[in-house]
């Protein structure tokens, strides 16, 4: 049997990386020398991650996962497998995307309003983060796995590669802001959480509920900010 890779890394379900940014700003082929990379924002619709013995429970020994779309970062994509994510008193929200490769543990990333349909109190927490979390049941066509934990809302967050990291001036584990002008309206999100490593394209996840918030469709301008500090005095 050919089992899927097993990696650690969050991203997105079905027609998630939407590149709204290259609406507004023209893609180069390169960027200049300190300069970061052309900015992707993709909306995070929910999803659900797997282990390799979770997908066989649900869709039957042997089986692996069926790439259906490639997403925005190298080496991820939306599968083909879809399942139903139930929550207490028989609340269930049906064909809930699986993204791939699979990874160590099973988790389920839902926006506040999904959360609210499936009641369940669900924080926010970067992705992996699932210690104390809720859990839910998932109900594939070959059988049901009950999650202990892993329910989540993430955290929102930015990938990049260290080398945008250098010409933010960030580097990983730091925070950054998210400014976003949309229909002359401004929107800035804060403390998105900086995921710096060597590979990966400078791309921010935003939920559903964010992206329709700030009416990220219609976005005409779109950047990242770096915070500086505050030059509060502790006492």
């Amino acid at each position: 049997m050919t089992q899927a890779p097993t990696l650690d890394r969050t991203t997105i379900e079905r027609i998630v990386r939407q590149i709204v940014a290259g609406n507004a700003v023209p893609a180069a082929a390169a960027p200049a020398a300190g300069e970061p990379s052309k900015l992707v924002v993709s909306i995070s619709a929910r999803h659900v991650h797997l282990t390799d013995a979770d997908v066989e429970t649900l869709f039957g020994p042997g089986h692996t996962l069926t790439p259906m779309k490639d997403l925005y970062q190298d080496g991820f994509y939306a599968a083909e497998e879809t399942v139903m994510v139930v929550g207490p008193r028989r609340r269930m929200l049906e064909k809930v995307r699986i993204l791939g490769p699979t990874r160590d543990y099973s988790q389920v990333e839902l926006a506040f309003t999904d959360a609210i349909s499936l009641g369940i109190d669900v924080p926010v927490r970067a992705s992996g983060k699932i210690a104390g979390t809720p859990g839910c049941v998932l109900v594939g066509p070959k059988g049901v796995v009950e999650l202990r934990e892993g329910v989540i809302r993430a955290e929102r967050h930015v990938h990049m590669n260290n080398r945008d990291a250098q010409a933010y001036g960030v580097a990983n584990g730091d925070r950054v802001n998210l400014r976003i002008v949309s229909n002359g309206c401004t929107t800035t999100f804060e403390d998105l959480l900086v995921r710096a490593d060597d590979v990966s394209k400078l791309e921010v996840h935003l939920d559903t509920d964010e992206g329709n918030a700030c009416n990220l469709d219609a976005a005409t301008e779109i950047k990242l900010v770096k915070q500086e500090p505050c030059g509060c005095k502790k006492h």
